[in-house]
């Protein structure tokens, strides 16, 4: 009897890790995203190297420390000694989504820096959450005597009226001003797992996008259909990047699924003309 050691794709293992909400490694999920780009890379090694960093930050604690203690311990030790922070100056490189560069070069945008800092906050006994707070990801934690909202990004501590200050340019562009004000906790709530790894990929993707990368915008779309089957827009965006690719077979397929399930989509018949056109190709 032969035994069938066949090594996993890297999208076999991301499919592996994310078929499921109850158990979802949210860190080696967030680490396997880098492999398209880097197929050498061991994400055991990477999970090690924050296991170290936990256990580097664990030593500092006092043995009956409070969890304001923990969090100030946490936020020294990952925001000043490490020295953790954004990337201001290339905020759009795309190692900026990959945690194993992120580790090596502490610069990140704030989805990346916040999946490492809720790892280490989650080790050390923290009620840590993250927040998909308009237009940059957050963190927060819940302490006996109330909450605080942290910006992973530069490490700050944010009042509710510098977080109020923060969304008037959205409030402002969706008419939810006055009377029809919505509440600040409302964008506030804990989002699971599975949404942070699609708005990681979906940085990535209006990265390669502009770009015209063709190749590597398939590659994250595979991940994120993968992650959200569901997601029927991406099966569209897949079709059209793989028709500029001159896989007219696939297009057709993708563009075939996006159309049959997309029933109130705005742009079905655009997306069935270019459908059309890649039929005639195919023929």
């Amino acid at each position: 009897m032969s035994l069938n050691l066949e090594i996993p794709s890297p999208l076999q293992y991301f499919a592996s890790l994310v078929q499921s909400d109850e158990h979802f490694p949210l860190l080696e999920a967030a680490i396997s995203v880098a492999q398209d780009e880097y197929p050498d890379l061991d994400v055991q090694q990477v999970l090690g190297d924050v296991d170290q960093l936990l256990a580097r930050v664990k030593r500092r604690l006092p043995a009956d420390a409070s969890a304001l203690q923990r969090l100030r311990v946490l936020n020294q030790f990952f925001f000043r000694d490490l020295n953790f922070g954004g990337n201001i100056n290339d905020y759009y490189d795309p190692d900026n989504s990959y945690l194993n560069a992120v580790l090596k070069t502490r610069r990140g945008i704030p989805i990346t820096l916040a999946v490492l800092w809720l790892e280490l906050a989650g080790g050390m006994g923290l009620n840590a959450r993250g927040i998909a707070f308009p237009g940059h990801f957050m963190v927060k934690v819940n302490l006996p005597k109330g909450q605080v909202v942290l910006d992973p990004f530069t490490g700050q501590s944010l009042s509710r009226e510098e977080l109020a200050e923060r969304l008037e340019p959205l409030r402002h562009r969706s008419g939810l001003v006055d009377e029809f004000e919505v509440p600040i906790g409302l964008y506030l709530h804990a989002v699971p797992s599975r949404d942070i790894i699609a708005r990681m990929l979906r940085n990535l993707k209006e990265i390669h996008k502009t770009q015209q990368d063709w190749p590597r915008l398939v590659a994250v779309l595979d991940r994120l259909i993968v992650l959200n089957p569901d997601a029927w827009p991406e099966y569209r965006d897949r079709g059209l990047a793989l028709a500029e690719l001159g896989e007219a077979g696939r297009a057709v397929e993708d563009l075939e699924t996006y159309l049959a399930r997309a029933d109130d989509a705005l742009d079905l018949d655009a997306v069935a003309d270019r459908l059309a056109q890649l039929r005639r190709q195919n023929s």
